[in-house]
């Protein structure tokens, strides 16, 4: 497993003593948010190296997880195929995680292990083909060096690297169907991936915990949190991602956090895009 906690777990575990009670302190590094249709940036907050950097995808790239699996014939549908935890899994995420799976509950609960069996499934060099093809970050799902294991968690504080900018470029692609997938790859998206409705936007989209290194190692001090996707309304389509950074380990965990303040600010910043 590539993916190792320094002191207490992700997910369920979060809720250790060793997490804050205190009010979260998190420094927001970028929140971008575009015109699917051309690209062009409507709301820009954070400076504009911090919106260039490149930071581990952690979850958020479960999005591209799902497009490859279902584009390869290996997820059928929100339901299938579901797979039975194995003594050998992650299962960091507590309960939630040793339940049999299927592509719902993957996304609904984040489970790591179900990503790997994916992954694993596509094998390393169409892995890394997807990844390519997409134009995904850096690219680079290699996992850590010599050990021939991306595979396994090139996403998660690894190989793999991705800025906010990336992230919308990306996402321009998959909601404009750009990306050399089959249909129902895209429809699958639009079922795991919907997250609700804010001022009269269908929103979509993908948190992400993960930290600073490339080791694989989680440290909860630093974390970063991302929520990534896209909206719509009334034929308009935008395209959106931010990235916080914790101060202290704090709970909930990052990505959650930036999911719930991206959808509470939602409307603000749907006014700010229309300006």
């Amino acid at each position: 497993m590539i993916f190792r906690l320094s002191s207490c777990a992700l997910g369920a575990a979060l809720a250790c003593t060793a997490l804050a009670a205190a009010p979260a302190q998190a420094r927001e590094r970028c929140t971008v948010v575009a015109d699917a249709a051309d690209g062009k940036i409507l709301y820009q907050q954070g400076s504009a190296d911090a919106c260039a950097a490149r930071y581990t995808p952690a979850s958020t790239f479960k999005l591209a997880i799902a497009l490859m699996g279902s584009d390869a014939g290996i997820l059928q549908g929100p339901h299938a195929p579901v797979w039975n935890y194995q003594p050998d899994y992650p299962d960091w995420g507590g309960d939630a995680w040793r339940q049999p799976t299927d592509p719902a509950r993957w996304i609904k609960y984040s489970v790591v292990w179900y990503s790997q069996q994916v992954a694993a499934r596509l094998g390393q060099q169409r892995f890394q083909q997807y990844a390519s093809a997409f134009q995904y970050g850096n690219e680079d799902v290699s996992g850590e060096p010599g050990r021939h294991n991306g595979t396994q968690g090139a996403w998660i504080i690894s190989s793999l690297r991705i800025s906010p900018l990336e992230q919308l470029a990306f996402l321009r692609k998959v909601v404009n169907r750009q990306l050399p997938v089959k249909a129902a790859a895209y429809d699958l998206a639009d079922t795991l991936f919907d997250a609700g409705t804010a001022d009269g936007w269908r929103l979509y989209g993908k948190t992400g915990t993960g930290s600073p290194g490339n080791a694989g190692v989680y440290t909860p001090a630093n974390a970063y949190g991302w929520f990534v996707g896209w909206a719509r309304k009334d034929g308009r389509q935008l395209v959106f991602a931010r990235l916080i950074q914790d101060e202290q380990p704090t709970r909930p965990n990052a990505g959650l956090r930036a999911r719930d303040e991206l959808i509470g600010t939602w409307p603000a910043l749907a006014a700010a895009a229309r300006k």
